[in-house]
């Protein structure tokens, strides 16, 4: 196929480009890339593959790299162009703009300085993990990279504990087995999860466990590639006050007592209050 230039009317365009097989694009957004007046790309050299295979001709057309190192240097050429009143294109290094991405920035100045924001949307990452898992997908909530470290990292996990639908994450295939821990620690290792790999590669995989089970077979194992990992909400549970102590004794035996209060207190959907002053009494208990 070969896209014909059409005439388009001035603005941002946001396209979504394949996260993986190549033919996982729109015809409207093949139309965009041959018809844009100036292109712009997190990674210039994976548009120009997506292109050439396609048989969009890139021409004497201006492709201008933008990415979280040069955002503030390449974007003042490219409001020019919208303040000039051409039509810019704007491709993430793969699935759609804005998620998890340094587009969110040049959209923003787009829209503060009154040029039109156009999306052809198309391929993500979090919604092709969603359609995978075998989890519920009516609520679902993206918090994108985790923290690196352990504390950070269980503490960004305690924030989202009690959101009510499936949690969704980007991460690192070298950090995926501690994380898989650090939740399994935080939101409890019998909480159901999938960890989807390479998706719509040729070597995709999702594994289908609990996070207690993930968390246990990666350990082991070594993975390469991008990684969703997604994870069952969580069920307020009525916590009696047995369940409270159970819960607590056997969380202050690895965490201190503010992170076992906030863990318990996330676990069994009760105020983190409550959860604090009862594991200073069995902490105290504990002492004596």
């Amino acid at each position: 196929m070969n896209p014909d230039r059409q005439s388009l009317a001035p603005g941002l365009y946001l396209v979504a480009t394949p996260i993986g097989a190549a033919r996982d694009i729109t015809l409207r957004t093949l139309d965009i890339l041959a018809s844009a007046d100036m292109l712009a790309a997190e990674d210039t050299r994976s548009l120009r593959r997506l292109m050439e295979i396609h048989g969009v001709k890139l021409n004497d057309r201006p492709l201008v790299s933008y990415h979280d190192h040069n955002g503030d240097r390449a974007r003042p050429r490219l409001m020019a162009a919208l303040g000039q009143g051409k039509s810019v294109v704007y491709a993430s290094e793969a699935g759609t703009p804005m998620v998890a991405d340094p587009g969110y920035d040049l959209a923003r100045a787009a829209v503060a300085e009154g040029h039109a924001l156009i999306s052809a949307p198309g391929p993500s990452a979090v919604v092709t993990a969603l359609t995978v898992a075998g989890l519920p997908t009516d609520r679902f909530f993206f918090a994108g990279f985790l923290p690196s470290g352990g504390s950070k990292r269980k503490s960004a996990l305690r924030e989202v504990a009690g959101v009510p639908g499936t949690l969704v994450f980007y991460e690192s295939p070298k950090r995926v087995a501690a994380m898989l821990h650090d939740a399994a620690e935080v939101l409890g290792e019998g909480r159901q999860a999938a960890v989807c790999r390479e998706l719509t590669k040729k070597f995709e995989e999702v594994l289908r466990g609990t996070l207690g089970e993930l968390a246990a077979g990666l350990e082991a194992q070594a993975v390469k590639g991008e990684i969703v990992v997604v994870i069952e909400r969580g069920t307020a549970e009525a916590g009696t006050a047995e369940d409270l102590d159970t819960a607590l004794s056997a969380a202050l035996e690895t965490q201190s007592v503010r992170d076992a209060a906030d863990t318990v207190a996330a676990r069994l959907g009760l105020k983190r209050r409550v959860v604090y002053q009862r594991a200073l009494e069995l902490e105290a208990l504990g002492e004596n």
